[in-house]
């Protein structure tokens, strides 16, 4: 009996290892991406939603994204600071996501391409409620955008004033 138990123990291990090993080599690929000389930016890189009503259920506001550089980019990925947030990517009809926090699920690479001058969007939706009566008052959320440009990692902030 102590064998089994032994074995189950040690194959558990080996299988939790495995798993581990797998994070690390696909958190390196992710991070491997060619950089260009693509230029992201934004027509604004904040948006304050005011005071909001925790009652009155999720907020959105959608940013305009264009790439300023002389060479395509690739948007490698996109995530957000906290749960409460989820942030989805817009070009023509091409629409991906919704993506949340980093480590808490899941997040695919997205590999969508800016060509020089081209444009997207991404909207980003914040939910209230999520934090309960703990998250009241004033709040500050940012949307991370990877990509293969000069800021690789591109940051969109959104903030409000959280009321019951």
């Amino acid at each position: 009996m102590k064998v089994i138990i032994l074995t189950i123990v040690i194959s558990i291990l080996i299988i939790a290892g495995l798993a581990w090993i797998s994070s690390i080599s696909q958190k390196n690929k992710t991070n491997n991406a060619v950089q260009t000389n693509g230029i992201l930016t934004a027509q604004e890189q904040a948006y304050n939603f005011g005071n909001i009503s925790m009652a009155a259920g999720k907020v959105s506001h959608t940013f305009k994204i264009k790439n300023n550089g002389p060479e395509p980019l690739t948007i490698t990925k996109i995530y957000t600071s906290c749960m409460c947030t989820e942030a989805s990517f817009i070009k023509g009809n091409i629409r991906q996501g919704a993506f949340g926090m980093l480590g808490m699920g899941y997040i695919p690479q997205i590999n969508q391409t800016l060509a020089s001058n081209e444009e997207a969007q991404i909207e980003a939706v914040f939910d209230p409620a999520a934090h309960g009566p703990a998250g009241l008052g004033k709040m500050e959320r940012v949307v991370y955008v990877e990509n293969s440009g000069k800021n690789p990692k591109f940051e969109l902030f959104i903030s409000a004033n959280v009321a019951p």
